[in-house]
């Protein structure tokens, strides 16, 4: 913690110092987690390097989205640089919304990013994002609660383990939770994770004719399967978390099981966690029937349209999305802390492979496809999401219902009936049917 404290302190200093000199200054909107709070510690690296300064806007993963998206939808032009993500990046693109990344330099290297976050960053093949870090989702565990249970992991369980699972790790008189999960409304937060869950039972969000399938009972089964478990075994107010809150329950040592992003890994098993020295991992459930649930997504750094600082915004993409500036965390705090999942060579280097949730996070990225997610055929790309203007709309409405139902405000067929409703007039209106 301490190198981490004097590192951040003497970056702020170089900031200011070199702030004194910029020429300009770039306005970055971005998510307030911990790998992004991180790389604010090291932009006096930058600022020294270029005389370029940085103010940064920190926000709330669905407040940041709101606000981006009404920047760029507006042209309102807040923002030199936007963290956005796979969902954004291909529709605003398509849109002209964005600057495409189709220069960067030779030393920058864009043939090491992964192929599957090259891909969901692209259009028609262009980049318009570069990944600060990629994710797919998968579960971290406490080894000890879990051997306490009289339990073993599987490296590929099913949902029924993980709920027998919660249940015999569950002890409320010593404030543990068997598991933890996202039920936190907003079509990123918890729509992202019951949408991805949805997939390994079975459901889908459309079928091929664009008509909404929360009638089904495969949907049925997703959501009274989640609700039964967080019942049983999930923190109180369960509702209302989202990645952070889980995070910090996880750290506290008061959550048995976590499923969700696997950038979370460095976090439950950094200097913050309570528990670091006793966290496993393995690939996220499913019900046998072909589908995990495991998500895909980025966090990105893209450029809008009609910025005045277009130049000075790719600088700062080249630099942060580098392989010199992995180089530079994993010298300052280890190569357990340096953002994940963006670069092959990270894959590659002998150092980072000893870092125990490497593999298991690349497994995890492998395995998830975004034209192939669900078990009957659907039209749209995207895992937790559908690849369409629309959906984010839509789908923060119905995370809405959903999440009401958790907290035991509606009935789930009563939520799934609204769901059904919601997202059939939205698509009808928008001339899908």
């Amino acid at each position: 913690m301490y190198l981490r404290t004097a590192l951040c302190a003497a970056s702020a200093l170089a900031l200011t110092a070199g702030a004194a000199m910029a020429q300009s200054t770039l306005t970055i909107a971005t998510v307030n987690n911990g790998d992004m709070i991180r790389m604010q510690g090291y932009t006096g690296d930058f600022t020294e390097k270029t005389g370029i300064a940085v103010e940064w806007v920190t926000l709330e993963e669905n407040v940041l989205r709101s606000r981006v998206t009404t920047d760029i939808t507006t042209k309102g032009g807040q923002f030199d640089i936007m963290t956005i993500g796979m969902y954004e990046t291909p529709i605003w693109g398509a849109n002209g919304w964005l600057v495409p990344l189709d220069d960067l330099s030779a030393e920058y290297d864009v043939d090491d990013i992964l192929p599957a976050m090259a891909g969901g960053l692209s259009h028609e093949g262009t980049l318009y994002a570069a990944p600060f870090y990629g994710e797919s989702s998968m579960i971290m565990y406490r080894t000890d609660l879990m051997e306490k249970a009289g339990m073993e992991m599987p490296d590929a369980p099913t949902w029924e383990f993980v709920r027998e699972a919660a249940a015999a790790m569950t002890d409320r008189d010593a404030d543990i939770n068997g598991i933890c999960l996202r039920g936190k409304a907003g079509w990123g937060e918890g729509g992202a994770f019951i949408t991805a869950m949805s997939n390994s039972f079975g459901a889908r969000w459309f079928d091929m004719d664009w008509n909404a399938q929360f009638d089904t009972e495969a949907w049925a089964n997703t959501l009274n399967f989640y609700k039964g478990m967080m019942d049983e075994s999930g923190p109180a107010g369960y509702a209302t978390n989202g990645f952070n809150e889980n995070l910090s329950l996880f750290n506290q040592g008061k959550c048995g099981m976590w499923i969700d992003a696997t950038v979370a890994a460095s976090f439950v098993t950094g200097d913050d966690s309570t528990v670091a020295d006793s966290v496993g991992f393995a690939l996220a459930p499913d019900t046998g029937l072909g589908k995990r649930s495991n998500w895909l997504w980025a966090w990105a750094l893209a450029v809008p349209a009609g910025t005045q600082q277009e130049a000075e915004a790719k600088q700062f993409i080249e630099w942060a999305t580098s392989k010199d500036y992995i180089e530079l965390v994993a010298e300052n705090e280890g190569w357990a802390n340096v953002p994940p999942g963006a670069r092959t060579s990270l894959y590659e280097n002998p150092e980072y492979q000893k870092v125990p949730f490497a593999q298991k996070t690349l497994d995890s990225i492998l395995s998830a496809d975004p034209t192939d997610s669900t078990v009957e055929p659907s039209p749209y790309v995207g895992i937790q999401f559908a690849a369409i203007p629309e959906f984010a709309g839509i789908a923060t409405e119905v995370s809405q219902e959903f999440s009401a139902a958790y907290a035991g405000q509606q009935s789930v067929e009563d939520a799934l009936a609204k769901a059904q409703a919601i997202t059939n007039e939205a698509m009808e209106a928008a001339g899908y049917r």
